[in-house]
């Protein structure tokens, strides 16, 4: 390991995996309703899983095309960070196990657990050997492994039933048996309410009837996790080949690349594990070893199939998205925008405003053309079907798609042909640049004028991802930030990536280098005795330019406060270098997604909202972008918002120096939860609408009013 540059710096796979720890801290916490505890359950494995394809995966070609290139966060070589991380991952195991097994242990009073046979009447077992013998195995495809079946292909994610068998004639052999991903995984336990077990732990437990000529000597599940990191370089792309032909075939070589984990369930043995090492080509440090199921998305189903009465009162009180007073619903929206800014939080307020001002430039006579930004969609995205009737409406439809969205490939190819097929024009992202801005701009004629009207946000246009995560979205008629739009969508066109604008900072060439001036500033104001300030939120930060320049304005004296949900490379309160800079983390009900950042104090100030985090892959080599709000109205609620963060005693926690999170100490102050008091206030600011004029008296004034 070489001497750490900067002493105020942590790696940031380390980084991750004690943010995906606060993750599973919500899963044990018992203030969080049970069943939302199984959901952070699943979300801390499912992150673990991703963790492990992308950082992991490489990490691993790192190690082998530069094994000496050392980590400037933390000095040290791929190889050691890998070491690292399999020491925290495995601690995390141990600790997701046993938080496992105390939910389903609860659970079980309530007949609503994953439950073992030995927990089962002779009945209840008898009905489910039936279930295996007459649903399940005739569709099994087992194979022992020897000269003539040699060992297969392990899908990545997919679960098997590996065991060792004793033949007949005294041979040893190995056996494995795919677990049918089209069966249902989530098997009822009859005269229960709700209890179930798994296919793969009903198939496991029969296995002896799967090699009935043999002795079954030891058995498990086992699951490994692949490279995902394909190198996308697009000079390997015919000169006539389409894009989205290109990404197709490359998304075929994901599920073929190297392993990087194993994981076996409950147990283990010498032979295996060497067996198993050896074919993979992995080292027996990167098999873990689970208590609990291997995969865990089937919580989402057991939570959503088991009756509401039941579930209820162990879920988080319902919410639903609410209207805003900034906007009449039933009137139209373009109108007020032009009138008045207009921001909106999500979860609390509702994207259908959004979609509603979509699908009402789609069918506007005046509207010429809606020009948008994607990067991640739902799956039956409400955004495709109005592009789609805008472009047979006649309107100019530009969609900029980055089919290079990690894991949203195969969904954005899909709705770019849709697009491409009703007329729209689509593009796609840049060579060696993914466009992760999120911006869509609506042009139209009023009074022979072309006039516009500028969506820019921090999240996607996903409706799903829109009632889960926070994130802000601004809408305006200003004419200098439309004029702005038009700009870039023309450069996008023409790949230029060197444009510039009035009012919008873009990266990969303005945004890094005008924060670093804006923060500069702050270090002169705070040197000359004045008030200064930087308030950042964000989901990442591993920048070292923009790490070192927070640090710098730390030292000249500038407070800095910042809220970081996930990675953070660089170290608060450390004597000498971060003193006055405070980060805390907020995990919560909802994921924590908005950007915001703040320079000055409030006589002073300037706010923006963007696309980035201060991550290098967002500064230098994604198109982003950051939207200056200027509304006093608007940069009081983001203000106030910031500010509720800070207040938050129960999801809020404090960065130390030593890269682990601190609980907030309550005080003797009542709880706050940021989100709860979110959830509050939007439904305080609905739109309502006002009562319709009373008839009589309505007729009554108006007929006053023509005698007077």
């Amino acid at each position: 390991m070489e001497e750490k540059r900067y002493p105020f710096t942590q790696n940031r796979e380390i980084s991750w995996l004690r943010f995906n720890q606060r993750v599973l801290e919500e899963a044990s916490d018992p203030r969080v309703p049970l069943l939302e505890r199984l959901k952070f359950l699943a979300i801390f494995t499912s992150n673990l899983d991703e963790f492990f394809m992308v950082r992991c995966g490489s990490l691993y070609d790192q190690m082998l095309f530069g094994p000496d290139q050392a980590d400037a966060k933390s000095g040290m070589t791929p190889k050691e960070q890998l070491q690292a991380i399999y020491l925290e991952a495995r601690k995390l195991y141990a600790i997701r196990d046993a938080v496992y097994r105390d939910v389903n242990k609860t659970l079980q009073a309530l007949y609503l657990a994953n439950v073992s046979r030995k927990n089962m009447s002779r009945k209840q077992q008898k009905s489910l050997q039936q279930e295996f013998e007459h649903k399940i195995l005739p569709l099994l495809s087992p194979q022992i492994i020897d000269a003539h079946h040699p060992f297969p292909h392990l899908i990545n994610k997919e679960q098997y039933i590996f065991c060792e068998l004793q033949l007949n004639n005294g041979k040893k052999r190995f056996g494995i048996i795919p677990v049918p991903s089209f069966l249902d995984r989530v098997i009822p336990v009859p005269d229960t309410r709700d209890d179930y077990m798994l296919v793969e732990q009903l198939i496991l437990q029969h296995v002896d009837k799967v090699f009935p000529k043999s002795r079954v000597v030891f058995k498990t599940i086992i699951r490994v996790t692949r490279n995902a990191d394909i190198n996308l370089n697009d000079k390997d792309i015919d000169e006539d080949e389409d894009y989205r032909q290109y990404m197709k075939k490359i998304l075929k070589k994901r599920s073929r690349l190297s392993a990087i984990r194993l994981e076996m369930y409950k147990y283990t043995n010498p032979e295996a594990v060497s067996y198993l090492c050896s074919h993979l080509h992995i080292e027996p440090e990167q098999v873990f070893v689970s208590r609990v199921p291997l995969e865990l998305k089937h919580l989402f189903q057991v939570v959503g199939s088991a009756p509401s009465s039941r579930t209820a009162p162990l879920l988080y009180q319902p919410f639903t998205p609410e209207t805003t007073t900034q906007l009449d619903p039933e009137k139209p929206l373009i109108p007020q925008i032009a009138d008045h800014d207009v921001l909106l939080f999500y979860p609390y307020q509702d994207i259908d405003l959004f979609l509603k001002l979509l699908k009402e430039a789609a069918w506007d006579k005046n509207v010429v053309s809606i020009k948008i930004t994607i990067y991640r969609l739902a799956d039956n995205s409400k955004v495709v079907d109005y592009l789609v009737q805008a472009a047979e409406n006649g309107k100019e439809v530009l969609a900029l798609m980055e089919l290079r969205a990690r894991f949203d490939e195969s969904n954005n190819i899909r709705m770019a042909e849709r697009l491409e097929n009703a007329g729209c024009t689509v593009i796609y992202g840049f060579e060696n640049y993914k466009v992760h801005s999120k911006i869509c701009l609506i042009t139209y004629q009023s009074h022979g004028q072309i006039r516009t009207i500028t969506q820019i946000g921090t999240g996607n246009y996903n409706e799903k991802t829109s009632r889960q995560y926070t994130d802000l979205s601004l809408m305006t008629g200003d004419p200098v930030i439309g004029q702005d739009a038009i700009a870039f969508f023309q450069n996008m066109q023409i790949s230029n990536l060197s444009g510039s604008y009035k009012k919008l900072l873009t990266s990969p060439r303005q945004l890094k280098h005008a924060v670093m001036g804006k923060i500069d500033r702050q270090i002169e104001l705070a040197k000359a005795g004045k008030p200064s300030r930087i308030m950042l939120k964000m989901n990442s930060i591993t920048d070292l330019d923009l790490i070192a320049k927070l640090q710098e304005a730390g030292m000249a004296g500038v407070p800095v406060t910042m809220v970081v949900r996930g990675i953070c490379c660089l170290l608060p309160g450390i004597p000498g270098q971060t003193e006055n800079i405070r980060i805390y983390s907020i995990v919560g009900r909802f994921l924590e997604h908005s950007r915001i950042y703040i320079f000055g104090p409030d006589e002073d100030m300037e706010m923006y909202i963007s696309s980035a985090d201060f991550m290098t892959r967002n500064t230098e080599r994604r198109v982003e972008i950051a939207a200056p709000v200027t509304d006093p109205a608007l940069r009081s609620r983001i203000l106030a918002y910031f500010q509720s963060l800070l207040k938050d005693n129960q999801k809020r926690r404090e960065l130390l120096p030593d890269g682990t999170y601190s609980p907030i100490d309550l005080g003797d102050g009542s709880p706050y939860d940021s989100q709860a008091v979110c959830i509050q206030k939007a439904e305080k600011d609905r739109f309502v609408p006002k009562p319709a004029p009373d008839g009589f008296m309505h007729r009554l004034r108006k007929r006053l009013k023509r005698h007077r």
